[in-house]
């Protein structure tokens, strides 16, 4: 990352989380591209050489743009890093992004990715090693769609089990896992600061990126 880059990255304000209390579709997507798409895209360009090096391959930014969407407002918004140059969905990924309530920097794999049991039985037999290297105040999640998630330090051994077996047997199963920072943090809008965060957290994640495979 250059210093071009992190001077670039100025954080986030409480107006950024604001926008998911706008009502409408149209309105909120209006402010959602206007004011926070170009951030996403600043940490897609600034994260993406970051995780090639760490992952020993390609990582390619994909910034999410909600084209499906006909009624319902986004509720949250992100940029997701995989190994694939065409969508991440499929794949393991990590992503940076915005709920109303907080910022998420995280591992995941979801209902589509198409190594989940490859990553269940490689965790399940190093989940002594995985309660080590996951951070006390990490969160563990089964439904990327809902904000929030568990933290590790109150997952017991028998929760974690659970949790990836079922990623192995559920088509629809779900697991994400990383660092939640509230909105009134103030690391937020201390964009040296938090590029530094975001930094470490994807290095603490990297084990988990890597049972993937």
């Amino acid at each position: 990352m250059t210093t071009t880059q992190q001077e670039a990255f100025v954080g986030f304000t409480a107006d950024d989380f604001d926008v998911f209390t706008i009502p409408g579709l149209e309105p909120r997507m209006t402010a959602l591209i206007e004011q926070i798409r170009p951030k996403l895209h600043v940490l897609g360009s600034q994260y993406a050489p970051l995780l090639s090096v760490l992952c020993g391959e390609v990582m390619h930014p994909h910034v999410a743009k909600h084209a499906r969407r006909t009624i319902n407002p986004p509720n949250d918004t992100w940029v997701a890093f995989a190994n694939n140059k065409r969508g991440y969905k499929a794949h393991p990924h990590f992503q940076i992004g915005l709920w109303k309530s907080h910022l998420f920097v995280q591992f995941a794999l979801i209902y589509e990715a198409n190594t989940k049991a490859v990553f269940a039985d490689q965790a399940l037999k190093r989940l002594k090693d995985l309660r080590k290297q996951v951070p006390a105040h990490y969160v563990w999640s089964g439904d990327h769609s809902l904000p929030g998630g568990t933290p590790h330090l109150q997952m017991h051994n028998e929760d974690l089990e659970t949790l990836f077996h079922r990623l192995k047997t559920v088509k629809a199963a779900e697991l994400v896992c990383g660092l939640n920072i509230e909105r009134d943090d103030p690391l937020l809008s201390d964009g040296a600061k938090l590029a530094a965060t975001i930094e470490d957290t994807f290095k603490t994640l990297m084990p988990l990126y890597r049972m993937a495979f």
